[in-house]
């Protein structure tokens, strides 16, 4: 009898499991959790570690974080591991609006657990570096393992326009990476090339603000430090933590929408997944683009995100 009833919870729970939204939010929940905890991990390295860690390496771990990420969810979801390609997919009409709830939910709970692996993982380095004393500025300030700060030269509404540009900069090169009218990234190499262009984000325009570039990667890791003990200045430090939640989709739709004018008009309204499965019909915007059973059809204007819409739709993260 038992077994019976233990078969049965199985069975139903893969049934839960096997439903397409389901799929999404865990897609996006582990792409997430994997890109996060190889960023994070690597800040940790940087800040902790005496000549451990670099920026350089920074930039390599978030940059082939993304690349693990998208291999991982590229055709469940499309990988998008940042709520600002996300949110950009929806508004160009790529990718129904009930499904942004998902998408970003799934996102902040992978980003929300990296945060907490990397602080359990790094824990006895956090204290013994900084004496005990978890700050958020100062010499031995900690905070910034998890998420983006302003730097003193920077301020908050250049920091702002920052965050604009450079996410714009990162749709704009994923519609190009992933449309199939242009001159797209070969099959099979378009998570390692998204990785390689969040690199040269990095190197080339992460100073003035760490290049936050996406909602998911610095809310979540942020709401954790001021839960562990970091505090309140988590959030009143320079009034920055609004920024990297609400410049990158004002940046993200901007990129895709200068893409779309001036060069994509042949990018397909579909979603855009890993390689080309025809498994799934409706995935978000990923880092690769998905082919869908029906005719291309052709758009003038697109959102931006790392995966733009449907076709469009490429990659994230995003960091």
């Amino acid at each position: 009898m038992s077994k019976m009833v233990t078969s049965s919870a199985v069975t139903r729970m893969q049934r839960v499991l096997q439903k397409e939204m389901v799929r999404e939010f865990l897609a996006e929940f582990l792409s997430t959790f994997v890109m996060m905890v190889f960023g994070l991990g690597s800040v940790a390295h940087m800040v902790l570690g005496d000549k451990m860690g670099s920026y350089l390496g920074v930039n390599l771990g978030f940059g082939f974080g993304v690349t693990m990420g998208v291999h991982v969810a590229g055709n469940i979801s499309g990988a998008h591991m940042n709520a600002a390609l996300t949110f950009t997919n929806c508004a160009l009409g790529r990718m129904s609006w009930k499904k942004f709830p998902v998408y970003v939910l799934g996102q902040f709970l992978g980003s929300f657990l990296a945060a907490a692996t990397i602080y359990c993982l790094f824990y006895t380095a956090i204290i013994d570096y900084s004496g005990g004393m978890l700050t958020v500025t100062g010499p031995t300030a900690t905070a910034n393992i998890f998420a983006t700060y302003l730097p003193d030269h920077m301020t908050l509404w250049r920091g702002f326009l920052d965050e604009v540009l450079v996410t714009g900069m990162l749709q704009l090169c994923l519609l190009a990476i992933t449309d199939k009218g242009n001159n797209p990234a070969l099959q099979g190499t378009q998570a390692l090339v998204i990785g390689i262009l969040v690199v040269i984000i990095g190197v080339s325009m992460g100073m003035n603000s760490g290049y936050a570039i996406n909602p998911s990667r610095d809310l979540p890791p942020r709401f954790f430090t001021f839960i562990a003990g970091w505090g309140t200045q988590v959030f009143s430090t320079k009034d920055w933590w609004w920024v990297p939640v609400v410049a990158p989709p004002l940046g993200a739709y901007l990129g895709a929408i200068i893409y779309l004018i001036f060069i994509g008009s042949s990018i397909q309204q579909g979603p855009q997944i890993l390689e080309t499965p025809s498994t799934y019909e409706d995935h978000g915007t990923p880092v690769l683009p998905k082919t869908t059973s029906h005719p291309p059809v052709i758009s003038s204007l697109t959102p931006v995100s790392v995966s733009p819409t449907r076709d469009l739709q490429s990659c994230p993260t995003l960091k």
